[in-house]
């Protein structure tokens, strides 16, 4: 396992990845590839530049917001994450997660993923639908993906996240 990880940008201060300002780390990858995507350039493996987790922890602990991994997506990378991920949540950073795969799906497919899915609150899960998207959801793009409060899920057993405001 490698400690560096291909990043396309890290963007501090957003507030459209999850609740107050956070700090967004676009992940290169993704073969979705869903029509209407926001962010098509992430979609190439080899994208972006490789960053150690090191460099990318003193990139958040600059900014000192919570976390949101989004891409590309970041399921592709859960292996090379997993240190990353670890290591904030041990500094006390919430992270949200966005995939286009469904959390069924990854629970069934991709033994393991439970260890990296302990330190995400919230999975936004479910690939993005053009004709589905609607620009009132909070913290999703199109209706069908859902906001998982991971720590009350299990794979039988989808609890929605709720707002606090």
């Amino acid at each position: 396992m490698t400690d560096n990880i291909r990043i396309i940008d890290i963007v501090p201060g957003t507030s459209v990845d999850g609740p107050g300002l956070r700090t967004s780390i676009y992940l290169a990858g993704c073969r979705h590839q869903c029509p209407g995507c926001h962010n098509p350039q992430s979609w190439d493996f080899n994208a972006g530049k490789e960053m150690s987790t090191d460099d990318i922890i003193t990139e958040i602990d600059r900014h000192g917001f919570n976390v949101t991994l989004t891409g590309g997506d970041p399921i592709y990378r859960w292996k090379e994450l997993l240190p990353l991920v670890e290591r904030l949540h041990g500094k006390g950073y919430t992270i949200w997660c966005y995939t286009g795969f469904l959390y069924e799906e990854i629970c069934e497919k991709m033994p393991g993923i439970d260890r990296f899915l302990q330190f995400v609150e919230v999975l936004v899960d479910g690939p993005f639908i053009e004709v589905l998207r609607d620009t009132t959801l909070l913290f999703k793009g199109s209706s069908n993906q859902r906001l998982i409060d991971i720590k009350r899920s299990s794979p039988g057993k989808v609890s929605l996240w709720r707002s606090h405001f």
